[in-house]
């Protein structure tokens, strides 16, 4: 493959010559602050005023639900369009924002009412990231894809950052009314940006009249038949299922027993997380290394697994967090290639549905920490990491060898260059 369809003078403010990205970016950026600061806010309520962990587990698990609905969001945005897909569910966000704040301000809020609402939100949230990924595939050249979707991710990893640092002070701070004012005001600032997106139409497909059902039936055996999405969603649901756990659900207990430290360690630690992952996206998106995307992906994950190994055998504060910061980098190295082969691999009429579809993949990470559990009680946190990247690892290159045709061939058209 030549570099002639990849120009090499490609860098990140491209991405912003299309106006629909130039409004599209500030709107998903205002969305990730409001739903870290939601999550902050909620969970720390529910702890402070119910005392109650299994309540905080619900809330937790809440924020999943809809990842069960993201195909048929996906089958949804196909017919009606994403623009439309993307402000209402943002207008959604604001007004049950405004509820809370609102039930906040007249002492009316409870963490069972938290839980309602949060029950509703989490059936449309986890879609917004399959949206935003479809939208710029739908809205800008297949050779600023990549860069596009490292440069949308810094909105995630942006917030995760501000988050982890600022964790529950900013209820100290601002108090619980004030601070879900900021958050309402965010999404209402998110679904005004919105309305700048391009409305791109459904795409037309011999399908078009066919049913909702049989719509998603068709995304389930579009993926099925396609060897590059099923390697794809295999490394999705992996690293969800042996690799996230380590720095998601575990690291407060990492943070508590393995490195000796109170919150404000913790939020260093997730901080550096985030912040490698922050780095990688800036890197993707100046589009100076030309790496093929499905290899990057399968070595990404490698080189993930093999950190984590190393984390759970450092009980250096400073070092852990150098070391989540390598973790997190290649995270986004191995996370955000896969979408853009996902996307690559998929015809336009299918993007929304199998960006739903890779959505399922998100259930690997509670069924890895529900598994957790029980071995760090029985084995110790360091075996468990032994058995899960090892494991890892083992199946990464499985998979690798299963579709390696695929996924590392290096004419495979999963390995367009970034």
């Amino acid at each position: 493959m030549t570099n002639s369809s990849h120009p090499p003078d490609l860098n990140w403010r491209d991405s912003f010559q299309v106006k629909s990205f130039r409004y599209q970016w500030p709107a998903d950026l205002a969305t990730s602050w409001a739903f870290e600061m939601e999550t902050i806010l909620l969970g720390w309520y529910i702890l402070s005023v119910s005392g109650s962990v299994l309540m905080l587990v619900v809330y937790g698990s809440l924020q999943y639900l809809g990842s069960l609905l993201a195909p048929v969001f996906g089958v949804v945005c196909d017919r009606m369009g994403y623009r439309r897909m993307l402000w209402s569910t943002r207008a959604i966000y604001a007004l049950l924002a405004f509820v809370i704040m609102l039930l906040s301000y007249f002492e009316a809020l409870t963490p069972e009412r938290v839980l309602i609402l949060a029950a509703i939100v989490g059936t449309i949230r986890p879609s917004d990231q399959m949206m935003r990924n479809a939208l710029i595939a739908k809205t800008l050249p297949a050779a600023q894809l990549m860069g596009a979707l490292g440069i949308s991710r810094m909105t995630s990893e942006s917030a995760r950052i501000a988050g982890a640092l600022a964790g529950a002070g900013i209820v100290a701070v601002l108090g619980m009314t004030s601070a879900y004012a900021v958050v309402t005001l965010l999404y209402v600032l998110s679904f005004w940006l919105s309305q700048g997106v391009d409305d791109v139409q459904p795409t037309p497909n011999a399908a078009a009249l066919a049913s909702p059902l049989q719509d998603l039936k068709s995304a389930f055996t579009y993926v099925w038949h396609k060897p590059i999405l099923m390697g794809a969603m295999a490394v999705a649901f992996l690293v969800n299922l042996l690799a996230f756990p380590f720095s998601l659900g575990l690291l407060p207990y990492a943070a508590k027993n393995i490195f000796l430290t109170n919150q404000t360690g913790l939020g260093f630690l997730g901080a550096s997380f985030a912040f490698g992952g922050l780095l990688a996206s800036l890197t993707l998106s100046t589009h100076k290394f030309k790496l093929r995307a499905s290899q990057t992906m399968i070595i990404a994950s490698v080189a993930w697994f093999s950190l984590d190994l190393i984390f759970a055998f450092t009980s250096n504060l400073y070092l852990g967090m150098i070391v989540l910061m390598l973790a997190g980098f290649v995270q986004s190295l191995c996370m955000t290639p896969l979408a853009a082969v996902m996307l690559r691999a998929t015809e336009p009429a299918f993007h929304g549905r199998v960006m739903g579809m890779r959505m399922l993949a998100i259930w690997g990470l509670p069924i890895g920490l529900l598994a957790s559990g029980p071995l760090v009680e029985s084995i110790g946190y360091v075996s468990t990491a032994w058995v899960y990247s090892a494991l890892g690892l083992i199946l990464t290159l499985a998979i690798a060898l299963f579709w390696r045709h695929a996924l590392w061939d290096k004419n495979s058209v999963a390995n367009n260059v970034l």
